[in-house]
């Protein structure tokens, strides 16, 4: 599921098979609920990745990925989402810092004579 979520594949080509194979090994009852389940996740997936990732931050999904491993590595579950964080923002901010001065130059104001 990490490598199809990475690649932007729907989750059902993951949850489909499996709740099929359940239906196999099970009741009919849970694998319906399942089944149910897979398709709720797999259309609310559609609209919420789009919704949550593109937020205004033009980070690559690369600085992301490389943030969500090494916190995890680092400090466990609580890392996995740290170190996307830290990461993140440390990339916004060297590109913000090696980007040219381009400031907008600040309104003069007119002095007014007064008499």
């Amino acid at each position: 599921m990490l490598v199809l979520a990475i690649v932007q594949l729907p989750p059902i080509l993951v949850l489909g098979p499996i709740a099929f194979w359940y239906f196999s090994v099970a009741d009919g009852m849970p694998a319906t609920i399942f089944l149910i389940y897979a398709f709720i996740v797999s259309m609310s997936d559609a609209f919420l990745k789009p919704m949550l990732l593109g937020r205004g931050v033009d980070t690559p999904m690369l600085v992301i990925l490389i943030g969500a491993i090494g916190g995890a590595i680092g400090y466990g579950i609580v890392g996995l989402f740290i170190g996307s964080v830290v990461l993140a923002l440390g990339y916004e901010i060297f590109t913000a810092w090696m980007a040219p001065d381009e400031l907008p130059e600040a309104p003069r104001k007119t002095e007014t004579a007064e008499a």
